[in-house]
């Protein structure tokens, strides 16, 4: 089943209005047909972290997004990012005690549910509340943010959709829920991290880059790494350009990616954040295949520049949605 958009912005929009509360009726019947049936008692704390495959998916995991946020972790064996991220959103699915599932999707396994979130790399990080689907986001991402993106959908599910969690029964696990394993320390980095910020000044942008993928390497989670280097290859990019003529390129050929993603780019490096944000997605509603696909990753990107909580990311987000979906 192809997933549909879910809004998590407070603006005022009747489409977006409409499919919420078209939602939240179905999740209300879901609800009752599950209670009607004997089940929505309690669970293990265990089961909050599932594997999912396409013959489960609508079961496990659209249908259980009428009664709690579900977040879908997309990974792979051979993804070394995956293996960084995947324990840590384990870790907060569980001590967040029911208000989030995890879904867990292999995408050597499951190519169709892959290819129908338009996933072009991983890990990538979806949620699915009553139904709706919104994408969260891409690559590594630090515990601050997983927290505050799990606080968000908790609020969305609460508000908009009326969701209240599951039940987690503690005494399911022996000794209660288990306990997260320490993660091992990483780091420090603050000589290569600083070495970055001087090729910055210097105007070195080659050596900037390589200095956050040095730590980035070693520390895929790093975030001072990650935004610096979403800044550092932006400024890369624009780098030799002429702003007069990509103007005019994206002014004549508003259908061409490439056009309008380097426009993008002199919008954000000029500060017009929004600007930036709205031709991207504009362009997302204009194209397919793989220009698409070209003009959504590089949305994402820029969203890593501005940072996932700045509320022009979340607005963002929401309208991505809708031109995705």
């Amino acid at each position: 089943m192809q997933p549909r958009n879910m809004s998590m912005s407070g603006v005022v929009d009747l489409a977006a209005v409409k499919a919420a509360q078209e939602a939240k009726a179905k999740a209300e019947q879901a609800r009752a047909e599950t209670a009607r049936q004997g089940g929505g008692g309690a669970i293990s704390p265990a089961d909050l972290v599932i594997d999912v495959d396409e013959a489960g998916f609508e079961r496990d995991v659209l249908q259980r997004s009428t009664e709690v946020p579900v977040v879908i972790d997309f990974w792979a064996e051979w993804c070394e990012p995956c293996k960084q991220l995947s324990p840590l959103l384990e870790r907060l699915t569980v001590e967040y005690n029911g208000r989030v599932m995890l879904a867990k999707i292999d995408v050597d396994a499951n190519q169709m549910l892959m290819q129908q979130f338009g996933i072009q790399g991983i890990p990538a990080v979806f949620a699915v509340v009553a139904g709706q689907a919104l994408p969260l986001f891409q690559g590594a991402a630090g515990e601050e943010q997983i927290r505050q993106t799990f606080d968000q959908l908790v609020q969305v599910g609460e508000q908009r959709f009326g969701l209240t969690g599951l039940t987690v029964d503690a005494d399911a696990v022996p000794g209660g829920a288990p306990e997260a394993a320490p993660e091992e320390a990483v780091g420090p980095y603050d000589a290569l991290l600083e070495a970055a910020v001087q090729a910055l000044d210097s105007g070195d942008l080659a050596g900037a880059v390589q200095a956050y993928k040095n730590v980035l390497a070693d520390d895929p989670g790093n975030p001072e790494a990650a935004l610096g280097l979403a800044q550092a290859e932006l400024l890369q990019r624009v780098q030799g350009l002429d702003p007069q003529q990509v103007r005019k390129d994206a002014a004549e050929k508003p259908g061409d990616a490439a056009a309008q993603i380097a426009a993008a780019d002199l919008d954000l490096v000029g500060g017009h954040v929004e600007d930036a944000f709205g031709r991207l997605i504009e362009t997302v509603a204009r194209t397919a295949g793989d220009e698409r696909d070209a003009v959504r990753v590089r949305l994402l990107e820029l969203f890593e520049v501005v940072g996932a909580e700045d509320p022009r990311v979340i607005a963002a987000r929401r309208a991505l949605a809708r031109a995705l979906f």
